[in-house]
C-alpha cells in the first residue's frame, strides 16, 4: 500500500521555510550580538572609570615636611617662627606641653601630644579652616577635628 502525503509536508515545502527560520533566527543572535557589543563598549569604561574612583586612592597629604616635622622645625628654628605661627614661645609651648602631661594627656596613637597642641594653637592663632589646617599638618580633616 502506498501512503500517500499530504502536499505541505513534503521535503520541497519544508526546506525553505526551514531555511527562512534559521535566516530569521541568524539575523535575530547577530542583531541582539551587536546591540550587546555596543552597550559593552559604553558600559564597561564608564563602569571601570566609577571603579577606579572608589577603589584607587590617590594620597592626598604628600608633602615632604610632615605636621610632626613642621613642629620639630618649629621648636629647634628661629625663636621669632614659634611665635609667629603658634603665637607663643618656645618656652611657653613647652610649658604647656608639661602642663597636659601632668594633666594625664599622652600621645594619641598617630599624633604626638606636640602636634596636637601645635594644631590647636595653629587654629587659634589663624583662624583657619580645618581643611586649611589639615593641609598645613598633613592629616585628615577628621583627625584635625578631633
Amino acid at each position: 500500500m502506498i501512503k500517500i502525503r499530504p502536499k505541505s509536508y513534503t521535503n520541497h515545502t519544508m526546506y525553505p521555510r526551514s531555511r527562512q527560520r534559521r535566516a530569521a533566527q541568524w539575523k535575530l543572535f547577530n542583531d541582539i550580538t551587536l546591540v550587546i557589543t555596543q552597550l559593552l563598549t559604553i558600559v564597561l569604561p564608564l563602569f571601570f572609570q566609577v571603579l577606579h574612583h572608589f577603589y584607587v586612592k590617590e594620597p592626598y597629604h604628600t608633602s615632604i615636611l610632615t605636621g610632626h616635622g613642621w613642629v620639630t622645625e618649629l621648636l629647634e628654628g628661629h625663636p621669632n617662627h614659634i611665635c609667629t605661627e603658634l603665637g607663643v614661645s618656645k618656652e611657653v609651648f613647652l610649658a604647656l606641653i608639661s602642663e597636659l602631661q601632668d594633666q594625664g594627656y599622652t600621645n594619641s596613637k598617630y599624633v604626638t601630644l606636640e602636634e596636637q597642641l601645635a594644631i590647636f594653637l595653629y587654629a587659634s592663632v589663624t583662624g583657619l579652616t580645618v581643611c586649611h589646617i589639615g593641609e598645613r599638618f598633613q592629616r585628615s580633616n577628621e583627625t584635625i577635628s578631633k
